[in-house]
């Protein structure tokens, strides 16, 4: 079950790979979650000292948090990944260009779980290739609706 996605990432990077991870939470992120209070439009994957840490999720904390708890809606989250895939990708990254953009939020067995992408950005003219392919496919959507339904009405 997706909680999040983010859509802007498939519009501006080619997607390689992916891989699913874990995520560090707090228990009011994890109620805020459950609760849709939750953006990842702006967020990538920082490597730093061997881990990956996501930036720019943003969790929006309930009102009804607890006093003792700051919380921190923009803070950084720690990813959880096997030493091979983070290996693997530390290689990838430093080495061809690639970056790491978090796709999706979902939940798996009960767990909130991250699906993060190897990508490498996309050029201008490619980016205007992608709306052309999307206007073309609501276009083609639009006039089998009005060809299945008969003669259009005006």
């Amino acid at each position: 079950m997706s909680i999040a996605e983010n859509r802007r990432a498939r519009f501006e990077y080619h997607i390689e790979e992916q891989y699913e991870a874990g995520i560090v939470l707090e228990g009011w992120e994890v109620k805020a979650i459950r609760e849709g209070q939750v953006q990842l439009p702006d967020g990538y994957v920082l490597i730093k000292d061997g881990e990956l840490f996501l930036i720019g999720c943003r969790i929006n904390p309930l009102r009804t948090a607890s006093t003792h708890v700051s919380p921190l809606a923009d803070r950084t989250r720690k990813l959880l990944m096997k030493k091979e895939q983070i290996r693997r990708l530390i290689g990838k990254v430093e080495q061809r260009g690639y970056t790491i953009v978090p796709l999706n939020l979902h939940y798996k067995d009960g767990r909130v779980k991250v699906e993060i992408a190897l990508a490498k950005g996309k050029a201008q003219h490619d980016k205007r290739e992608t709306e052309k392919k999307r206007d073309w496919e609501r276009e083609k959507g639009r006039l089998m609706r009005h060809k299945v339904g008969g003669p259009a009405k005006d």
